[in-house]
């Protein structure tokens, strides 16, 4: 269980420092927003080494220049933040099978079959529209994302995490939702909106 708080405190000299910590966080937000950029942009080494491991047609430059990029809140790592993009992006064009690649290799074909045409449904719209991402924890080899669907006014949780053999891991989605109503389900702890204040993380994937 990994357990993350963001509170509000009454002092002046607090809400001072915590008014500072939300500035460093929206220079944070640009900086990956740019990061985004660069690697669509300048790192083809990436978007081959995607394309390689999850069969042709991967190619994120061009998915890039197809699609509204992720906005993102938090610290994402360079694999966390491209296996989100790639994910958003196979959700709003109703790739399953792209989607159903991006699983982690302890979920059956059928399970990521099913959570993803499950996401499709429930998040195509949504995904279509301007979509945040707030990256929770150092991104190392785990992390908890929360995607905000603005058009839709859609929250949903979801887990990526280093997944695959030793010397080939690759980031990789937690897919294991077949139930419709649990895969489109809202985190009851995520604040409403993206970078907000007052929440506790519990992920219990």
């Amino acid at each position: 269980m990994v357990n993350k708080s963001r509170t509000r405190t009454d002092h002046p000299a607090d809400d001072e420092d915590q008014e500072m910590r939300r500035l460093n966080r929206g220079h944070a937000t640009a900086g990956w927003t740019s990061a985004a950029v660069l690697l669509a942009s300048g790192c083809a080494v990436l978007g081959n080494s995607s394309a390689d491991a999850r069969g042709p047609g991967a190619s994120y430059e061009q998915s890039y220049a197809d699609h509204e990029p992720l906005h993102v809140v938090g610290y994402p790592s360079t694999g966390s933040l491209l296996v989100m993009q790639e994910l958003v992006w196979h959700i709003a064009d109703g790739k399953t099978a792209e989607l159903r690649k991006l699983a982690t290799i302890d979920s059956s074909d059928a399970v990521a079959q099913k959570t993803a045409e499950n996401w499709i449904k429930g998040f195509g719209a949504g995904a279509r529209g301007k979509v945040t991402g707030d990256f929770y924890d150092d991104g190392s080899e785990r992390q908890v994302v929360v995607l905000y669907f603005q058009d839709t006014h859609q929250v949903k949780e979801f887990t990526v995490r280093l997944d695959g053999a030793a010397g080939k891991e690759d980031w990789r989605v937690l897919m294991k939702s077949t139930d419709f109503k649990a895969a489109t389900h809202a985190p009851g702890w995520a604040p409403k909106e993206p970078g907000g204040t007052g929440s506790t993380m519990k992920n219990n994937s």
